[in-house]
């Protein structure tokens, strides 16, 4: 299903025809504070992290470093670093592509960030601005009716999850969230959908407010599991299955 917006999205095929608003800069854009090699790689992250560059998409090294305008030396030294971020991986030929999460991942990604986020909740709880946080968390929930492009909802709900660990107090819990951030956004867009999914939507966040609103770390801890569970489900379902070659 092809996407249309204000922004022009990438203009190489991406899996399914599907296409997500992103900028992908071309040469000689916005390359004057840092180095090459940055610019390069702050521009493909980017892209790879709005779906402008979709999973399994090709990273041509001569390509990319003719719509940069820059050498390929510089193309490959930005794509050895996002594919030790795990942004990117190679196929069975060597050939770098975006990087597709597979199943295994997604329930790893989803585990660590119930445990991240379970303790976020508890330490909401234990705080002395408990009823506050939770005030500011019940504004920030998804709206129920999911009604806009998936990506706006996608980044709801990770705006609504980062606040969560935010609110926590916890600076290192929240450095190691946001550490993650970029591989949520790799999972989200490696499922077969382009249209928000329920998961989303206001009514599976307002549990975990309402836990915290009860002021029950126990419950407020499983909640979160039992979110971070079905997100987990929702997501591995729709990864599409690839033929073997």
């Amino acid at each position: 299903m092809a996407r249309s917006g204000p922004t022009a999205a990438l203009d190489a095929a991406t899996p399914g025809g599907r296409r997500y608003v992103g900028a992908m800069p071309t040469a000689g854009a916005a390359l004057n504070r840092l180095t090459l090699r940055e610019q390069v790689l702050e521009a493909l992250r980017s892209a790879i992290t709005t779906g402008a560059l979709l999973p399994g998409s090709d990273l041509g090294e001569v390509e990319l470093a003719e719509r940069y305008g820059v050498s390929r030396g510089t193309v490959r030294e930005a794509l050895r670093f996002l594919q030790q971020s795990r942004l990117v991986a190679g196929d069975a030929r060597g050939k770098l592509k975006v990087h597709r999460a597979g199943q295994r991942e997604i329930a790893e990604i989803f585990s660590v960030r119930a445990a991240l986020e379970g303790l976020a909740v508890q330490s909401i709880i234990a705080g002395p601005d408990r009823a506050e946080h939770a005030e500011r968390l019940r504004a920030a929930m998804p709206p129920e009716t999911l009604k806009d492009e998936f990506a706006t909802h996608m980044n709801l709900d990770l705006a609504f999850h980062e606040m969560l660990c935010e609110l926590s107090g916890n600076s290192t819990l929240l450095d190691n969230w946001r550490t993650l951030e970029d591989r949520m956004r790799i999972v989200f867009f490696s499922a077969d959908t382009d249209q928000p999914v329920p998961i989303m939507a206001r009514s599976h966040h307002e549990p975990i407010v309402a836990a915290i609103e009860a002021a029950d770390p126990e419950e407020a801890r499983r909640t979160v599991q039992q979110h971070m569970n079905d997100a987990s489900q929702v997501w591995a379902s729709d990864i599409p299955v690839v033929p073997p070659r």
